[in-house]
């Protein structure tokens, strides 16, 4: 088996653990097989996230392991080669049949994992990004498919790609031989991706992308922009340069031209949900874009024109008649009054407003006076202030059946540190229901019911923890930004 390690998505436990601590759980890659080797020692949330990427998943798994069953590992395949006081190692056989040159030396190829702002292989978010490629081996296409192209190496007997967009698969992303090269077509969101080719078991960065990142060890990974905005700017098509420069790139007005085509100039770039000012810099002049009707001063109060993306919300407000204003402000807005204002239509206040993905809390502003969302009840403590909650694009819904004689039912986990007064589910019907952002990856939680802790009676997943009442378990796939059981 000629695959060999995959060390870029080698992450660091939270909280600083010392390096000896992180490997003494790992899945290594070497004459192959795959090798699982597990420290009866470890607290068992460590090997969650490992026995997930060796396939093995389920109730409660990873305790069942540390006691000594290890049914779960040898019914997928996995045969025990050593078991002494402190280890346990398995082997299972790749079931592949390549005649490339075995791979001699074992790699780490994934520990435990999380989910933080930027790790190796696996990169923090962005407010913005352009692609930078000497020659273009990641296109769109127009099925909305996402090309990768390796071009040449033509005697490669197997090419893959593996990044962040597929957990770095070994098994996933295998591409097709062409005439010129090699390709696959990946389904991706617009966003930032970290990836890699694999070459006859080489692993290799993509040497035509000049964006690259630290993969944290010695090497690089190529970076991505699946794109999702286009700046235009019609006419002007005898003027030399056009650039477009905003509060997303703290006004760098020489980082992303425009490119001239038959109507005037356009550039297209990945762009974060959010609001952002920007102007175009015709041959060294600041011009606003002439077709965006929406105008805003900047820091240094010149106009600038505005774009707003997100999802559209629709606030309402019933009853207030007799109200001179309403306002709506939250911690999309920093909590600032008097700027979003709620229009009145009979005995209704309303207005839809494009809000970036998130967890958001928020009130409305009656006359100068605060109060909560009488139609939402569901609530976010934040700082000791109760305020209605909403996610905007939420990714799991939290629900609770029966308990209709409660008073409060709240949710925490590893989410929210556990705070137990953080979010309250609102009733509907005969459930109790939360929508939330929550992050990819592994989260651990439990409902609160008039502060009595209780594992989710919808979910059989769950482990055991240091109190011994267990916990539930999701799991969020960054794929799909789904919950995965």
């Amino acid at each position: 088996m000629f695959l060999r390690c995959l060390v870029i998505i080698i992450l660091l436990l939270a909280g600083g653990l010392p390096m000896r601590a992180q490997q003494r759980n790992s899945l290594t890659l070497a004459n192959d097989k795959l090798i699982l080797q597990i420290d009866k020692r470890s607290a068992k949330n460590y090997l969650d996230t490992i026995l997930t990427r060796a396939g093995v998943n389920g109730d409660n798994i990873s305790t069942k392991i540390l006691k000594g069953d290890y049914s779960a590992l040898t019914s997928k395949g996995w045969q025990l080669a050593e078991n002494s006081r402190f280890k346990v190692r398995f082997n299972r056989a790749l079931n592949i049949n390549f005649s490339a040159p075995v791979v001699q030396q074992p790699f780490i190829i994934t520990t435990n994992t999380v989910n933080s702002e930027g790790s190796p292989g696996y990169p923090a978010d962005v407010l913005y990004g352009v692609n930078k490629f000497g020659l273009q081996t990641v296109r769109e296409l127009p099925n909305g498919m996402t090309r990768f192209f390796v071009p040449g190496n033509l005697t490669a007997k197997r090419v893959y790609v593996s990044g962040s967009f597929n957990m770095w698969s070994l098994s996933k992303g295998i591409m097709l031989k062409t005439d010129s090269g090699w390709i696959t077509d990946v389904k991706l969101k617009p966003g930032i991706y970290a990836y890699k080719f694999i070459i006859n078991g080489n692993w290799t960065h993509d040497v035509n992308n000049k964006l690259t990142e630290h993969d944290g060890f010695n090497h690089v990974n190529s970076i991505y922009y699946r794109y999702n905005y286009t700046f235009r700017f019609k006419g002007f098509q005898k003027s030399a340069k056009v650039f477009v420069a905003g509060s997303f790139n703290k006004w760098n007005t020489n980082e992303i031209p425009l490119t001239r085509n038959n109507n005037g100039w356009q550039a297209s770039m990945y762009l974060h949900d959010g609001t952002f000012l920007y102007r175009f810099m015709l041959d060294g002049r600041w011009i606003t874009d002439p077709a965006n009707k929406s105008k805003a001063n900047d820091e240094k109060g010149l106009i600038a024109s505005v774009i707003n993306l997100g999802e559209m919300v629709n606030f309402k407000l019933k009853g207030y008649t007799n109200a001179n204003k309403v306002c709506i402000a939250g911690s999309f807005n920093n909590w600032q009054p008097e700027r979003i204002f709620l229009k009145k239509t009979d005995n209704l206040w309303q207005l839809p407003v494009i809000i970036p993905q998130g967890n958001y809390g928020y009130k409305y502003i009656v006359d100068g006076k605060w109060i909560t969302d009488p139609a939402n009840t569901c609530y976010v403590n934040e700082g000791g202030e109760t305020n209605s909650f909403i996610a905007v694009k939420p990714n799991y819904t939290f629900k609770l059946l029966g308990y209709l004689n409660a008073q409060s039912v709240r949710v925490a986990g590893s989410f929210n540190n556990w705070n137990p007064d953080q979010y309250t589910m609102g009733r509907k019907g005969d459930e109790w229901i939360l929508n939330i952002k929550l992050p990819v990856g592994k989260t651990r939680y439990k409902f609160v019911v008039d502060g009595n802790w209780i594992l989710d009676p919808g979910n059989k997943q769950w482990e055991s923890n240091e109190f011994d009442t267990g916990n539930s378990v999701i799991w969020i796939d960054p794929e799909t930004s789904t919950k995965t059981i």
